[in-house]
């Protein structure tokens, strides 16, 4: 298992927003971290990416501790997508996707490459890699931030809110193009959510988070049971 979180505790001025969260999320599958607004889930996933550290327990990647003095080489092996793309204004789109490769001086050859594969698997037209994200539509800008997320292939795959912002047939769209990567480059996806169909479309597994705990866990049949709950409470 990639990522293990083993009774974290958090609080901001002394409110408590995470409590003896226990999971470990399943290696290569998709989980959900459902909740409403305020529930604990980018809290959880920032502390994931060691972004935040809790207050109390621990998070396990790759079978160890995280290191909070060598977060720069962990991330380049967990990719983070969020609402708004956060592209580069001043980079064209390849210039955009490719930024990782160039920190980690990879070749041109296979920079390009990749940004060509990377493109084609989102189905963002070729031209577009010498556009400027104010050229691009709001899903446009999104996928090119998922193929900057995954540019390096890592194993694991941060998104918060990652399609919040997108009408209907975009997010149809992204969901597609998201389930095809995971199709043809398998990783572990940690998905923060508050919509239960976006859920039901991609996760295999997913926590149900309330007031900072787990109410609720498991696959898609136990989020079908949930369903109703989750609709009242949400």
């Amino acid at each position: 298992m990639e990522v293990t979180v083993q009774s974290i505790g958090h609080n901001f001025n002394k409110k408590e927003v995470l409590v003896e969260i226990t999971h470990t999320f399943a290696k290569k599958k998709v989980t959900a971290i459902l909740g409403k607004s305020g529930s604990g889930k980018t809290t959880l996933l920032q502390i994931i990416n060691g972004m935040i550290k809790p207050y109390s327990g621990a998070v396990t990647v790759f079978g160890v501790p995280l290191n909070y003095n060598n977060l720069p080489k962990l991330r380049l092996e967990m990719g983070y997508v969020i609402q708004q793309a956060g592209l580069f204004p001043h980079l064209s789109i390849h210039a955009n996707i490719s930024i990782l490769g160039k920190i980690k001086k990879l070749s041109t050859d296979f920079i390009n490459t990749r940004v060509s594969h990377l493109m084609d698997l989102v189905q963002l037209p070729a031209f577009f890699s010498t556009k400027y994200p104010h050229e691009l539509s709001g899903g446009e800008q999104q996928r090119v931030g998922l193929c900057r997320a995954i540019f390096l292939n890592p194993p694991i795959l941060l998104m918060d809110e990652a399609f919040a912002s997108l009408d209907y047939e975009t997010k149809q769209s992204i969901y597609s193009h998201l389930m095809s990567n995971q199709k043809h480059e398998p990783r572990t996806i940690i998905l923060v959510t508050h919509d239960w169909d976006e859920a039901l479309r991609l996760a295999d597994d997913f926590i149900w988070l309330e007031n900072g705990k787990i109410k609720a866990s498991g696959g898609k049949k136990e989020l079908m049971k949930a369903k109703a709950d989750y609709f009242e409470t949400t």
